[in-house]
C-alpha cells in the first residue's frame, strides 16, 4: 500500500528533512506541500536539495488543503499546529512536529510556552524507557503522534537508563549541549547569522528557561524517577556547525550502585536498538558521526571522584531530533518495518 502524504511548514529546516526522508520511503507518496508565507513558489526554491520533488509547488496552509491525505506532518512554529489538528479530525495519521502535543502538564505548557494548551499524543521517541517498557509500544496503531523537541529527546535517551534502573539521582542533573543553530528554524535571526557564529560559541536560555526543560522532566518521570520533580540544570551552547547536537549530561551515582549495575542499565536499554547504540567503554561520539543519520550514539563513563555518572550523546538535530524520530514513530504506527526509509550511517568528512 501507498500512503499520501502532505507537509506543512515545508520550506523550514523541519519540514525540508522530513520530505528528504519521505522522499526515499518506498511506502509513501508526497502529493502536496504548504508553506504559509511562500505559498505559489517551486519547493526546490527554498530546498533546493530535493531534486527529486522539483514538480512540487507550495500550497497555503489550510485545513482544506492538508485534507484529505492519509498522512498529514505538521511542522510548524511551537503553538500554531493546534489550529490545525482538529479541523484534520478524520485524517488517520497526523505527526507534529512541533511542541503543541507533547506535554501533558498544562502548567508546564502555561510556564514554558503559553496560549491554547493541547491534548498530549503519543510520544515519538520508540527507544524511550516509559515504566519499564519502551515508548514504541505506545505507537503501535496511534493516530496522532508529537514528534519531540530535538534537545529533549537526546537528554532523555541519554539517562533514561539510569533513572529507570535506579542507579543514578533524577534529583540533580546537569546537562550541557552544543548545538546547531539549525534548531531554531530557518527565519532570519541576526544572532544566527554566520557572523555571529562563526568563530565563537553562544550559550542561550540559561537558568532553567529552556522550553525543552518540562519535556525533559516528563519523559524522565515516566522512566521510573523516584524523585517525583526531576531537577535539571540545562545549559544550551549555539556553535559553528550547522546541524547536530552533543549533549554532556551527569547525574550523581546512587548509593550501592556499582560499575556493573550503572554500564549495565544502558547496555539493557539499548541492546537490541538499531537507532540507540552504546559506545564500547571509553569511547565518545562527535557530532560528526550521526550527520544526516537517524543515529544517537552514547558514550558513558563513570566518574568516582565526583561520584557522578557521566554520559555524552549525539544525534542529529533535523534527523533523529525531529524528522527522522517523526518517519520512525510513523513507521510503527502503520504496521511497517521500523526502519523503512531511515539509515544508521551517517556522511563523512
Amino acid at each position: 500500500m501507498t500512503y499520501s502524504v502532505a507537509v506543512s511548514g515545508a520550506s523550514g529546516y523541519a519540514g525540508g528533512e522530513i520530505l528528504r526522508i519521505l522522499a526515499a520511503h518506498p511506502d509513501i507518496e508526497i502529493r502536496t506541500v504548504t508553506a504559509h508565507s511562500n505559498a505559489g513558489q517551486p519547493l526546490v526554491q527554498h530546498q533546493p536539495h530535493l531534486r527529486s520533488l522539483a514538480h512540487l509547488t507550495l500550497q497555503d496552509t489550510t485545513p482544506e488543503i492538508l485534507a484529505g491525505h492519509d498522512i498529514v506532518f505538521l511542522a510548524l512554529p511551537h503553538g500554531q499546529s493546534g489550529q490545525y489538528t482538529d479541523a484534520l479530525g478524520t485524517t488517520p495519521l497526523v505527526i507534529d512536529a512541533g511542541a503543541d502535543h507533547r506535554l501533558t502538564s498544562e502548567a508546564a505548557w502555561d510556564a514554558f510556552y503559553g496560549g491554547h494548551f493541547h491534548e498530549p499524543w503519543a510520544y515519538g521517541v520508540p527507544e524511550l524507557l516509559v515504566g519499564g517498557r519502551k515508548q514504541r509500544e505506545s505507537l503501535v496503531g496511534a493516530t496522532r503522534i508529537a514528534a519531540p523537541g530535538c534537545n529533549a529527546s537526546t537528554v532523555s535517551l541519554s539517562l533514561a537508563p539510569g533513572v529507570a534502573a535506579g542507579v543514578i539521582d533524577a534529583g540533580d542533573i546537569v546537562s550541557v549541549l552544543a548545538v546547531g543553530p539549525s534548531g531554531a528554524g530557518k527565519s532570519l535571526k541576526p544572532h544566527l547569522l554566520g557572523s555571529e557564529l562563526l568563530g565563537t560559541a553562544n550559550p542561550y536560555a540559561v537558568g532553567g528557561t529552556h522550553r525543552h526543560i518540562p519535556e525533559i522532566q516528563q519523559a524522565l518521570s515516566a522512566a521510573g524517577s523516584a524523585t517525583v520533580d526531576p531537577r535539571i540544570s540545562f545549559t544550551p551552547v549555539l556553535v559553528p556547525m550547522a546541524r547536530g547536537i552533543l549533549a554532556t549530561s551527569t547525574a550523581p551515582i546512587a548509593a550501592g550502585a556499582t560499575d556493573a549495575d550503572i554500564r549495565g542499565a544502558w547496555e539493557a536499554a539499548y541492546a537490541d536498538e538499531t537507532f540507540v547504540q552504546l559506545l564500547p567503554e571509553g569511547q565518545f561520539p562527535r557530532a560528526a558521526d550521526v550527520l544526516g543519520a537517524n543515529t544517537a550514539l552514547i558514550g558513558l563513563a563513570i566518574d568516582r571522584a565526583a561520584n557522578r555518572v557521566v554520559v555524552v550523546t549525539a544525534v542529529d538535530n533535523l534527523v533523529k531530533g525531529t524528522a527522522g524520530a517523526a518517519v520512525q514513530s510513523m513507521n510503527i504506527a502503520l504496521g511497517l518495518k521500523e526502519g523503512t526509509g531511515l539509515t544508521v550511517n551517517g556522511v563523512a568528512p
